[in-house]
């Protein structure tokens, strides 16, 4: 078996019944689905067991104390017992033949097991249907043709890229990069993790939708603000890693406004950044003071 699907979920019984039909359906059952229930009060764990006696694809379900989605991330990828990691939101259900799509690109790459090099994954799009991709158009043109295969992910957005992507990890890159675990905080940007990775590694590009997501209310993406408020660490851990990493740009300016901010509300002194130079500090002052005023964080 090469493959896990991991699905963190927090009382979302009836949202994985739509994921659960989505496995089922798949062309290569060369998979394992990983559930981490943080804590659910919903009778997930009733559902999921009656699923496993069905007995139609291998299923490994796992209760843990609420403790928000990136610690449930971190227990998934400890579980994990094969050589590649999908993360499947619960809200989310996985594309026909993706499974297929994904064993099809690792033997077509030659991405066997001990040969993992510079290769973090597999990099493809998220679909707000199986054909239509979500908030964003495919990615760049060059790498859709040619010899240019890799690249990272945050390389990808600095090249103009604005869609939604799905990454399917070697399990051994995302051991190397668990997400912090902050004391009453429950959540952490992803991209917090995927910067460190991109800093070493480069994903094999492959342009077909492996995801479809299908947005809820009460989901992570409509609750940004929330989030923000709520983990106010994690944010500044966030913001001051872009604001070093970005080129210089009015990007990288925004970053730096964002970065003053949560260090203040986060309660650090902006001298304690020791990778940004005290000049660009500086020049986050004026984005600072404008997300103050606007009331945006």
């Amino acid at each position: 078996m090469k493959l896990t699907v991991f699905t963190p979920t927090y009382n979302r019984r009836e949202l994985l019944k739509r994921a659960y039909e989505s496995l089922k359906s798949q062309t290569c059952h060369d998979f394992c689905w990983l559930i981490v229930d943080d804590g659910s009060g919903d009778g997930t764990g009733e559902l999921v067991r009656v699923w496993i006696d069905e007995g139609i694809i291998p299923i490994e379900y796992h209760y843990t104390e609420n403790g928000g989605k990136m610690r449930a991330h971190n227990r998934g990828v400890e579980y994990c017992k094969t050589e590649w990691f999908l993360c499947l939101d619960s809200d989310d259900r996985l594309a026909e033949g993706a499974v297929r799509s994904i064993i099809n690109c690792i033997e077509e790459n030659k991405l066997s097991e001990g040969e993992e090099g510079k290769t973090a994954g597999i990099i493809s799009y998220k679909g707000k249907s199986e054909k239509e991709l979500l908030n964003g158009v495919g990615f760049p043109a060059e790498y859709l043709s040619g010899n240019k295969k890799r690249t990272t992910l945050y390389g990808l957005y600095l090249k103009g890229f604005k869609g939604e992507t799905t990454l399917v990890f070697r399990t051994g890159v995302l051991r190397q990069y668990p997400f912090p675990e902050i004391d009453g905080e429950k959540y952490v940007p992803e991209d917090y993790i995927y910067d460190k990775i991109d800093a070493v590694y480069e994903y094999i590009v492959m342009p077909v939708i492996l995801t479809v997501c299908e947005l809820v209310s009460e989901g992570y993406t409509d609750s940004v603000r929330s989030l923000k408020e709520n983990n106010k660490e994690a944010w500044y851990l966030y913001y001051e890693q872009r604001a070093r990493i970005t080129p210089m740009s009015v990007l990288k300016l925004k970053y730096l406004g964002f970065y003053r901010l949560y260090a203040k509300m986060a309660g650090h002194r902006l001298k304690e950044s020791a990778g940004i130079p005290v000049w660009q500090k500086m020049l986050g002052f004026p984005g600072e003071v404008m997300l103050r005023i606007t009331g945006k964080m």
